[in-house]
């Protein structure tokens, strides 16, 4: 994802800026790119608007923040994989291909199964200490 009208950049980063500014071309790939990174975005700022309304505490904060970042990072990491894979196999069929997709896709499923499980113990006492 190079810049228009700039040197696609080979070699390792010569300042920390330019580290910080692939991150942020990063981040922007995943965003624009990728469906599900966008969905599991929509559905963590869900709960965090949930806890603001909740008032959670910094503990149950804590957690929130915890699984919300697992499942981001989970789904970064398979899209790693899939490009990567992609890359190697093109249009090509290749068990080990399939395998690795699936186990990165697995990943997501048990961060986001996390999640939900964090989701419920926090927000649900949460909700009750409403009434």
């Amino acid at each position: 994802m190079a810049s228009s009208g700039k040197q696609p950049q080979t070699g390792k980063n010569r300042a920390f800026s330019q580290s910080l500014g692939h991150a942020w071309d990063g981040l922007r790939a995943l965003f624009h790119y990728e469906r599900n990174f966008r969905k599991h975005l929509a559905v963590g700022s869900l709960a965090v608007i949930a806890g603001l309304i909740l008032r959670l505490t910094l503990n149950e904060w804590l957690w929130l923040v915890l699984a919300i970042f697992l499942v981001l990072i989970a789904e970064t990491l398979n899209t790693i994989v899939e490009a990567v894979v992609d890359l190697v196999v093109g249009q090509h069929y290749h068990d080990l291909a399939k395998r690795a997709k699936d186990v990165a896709a697995g990943g997501v499923l048990m961060a986001a199964i996390f999640a939900v499980i964090v989701g419920a113990l926090v927000m649900l006492p949460a909700f009750m200490r409403w009434f």
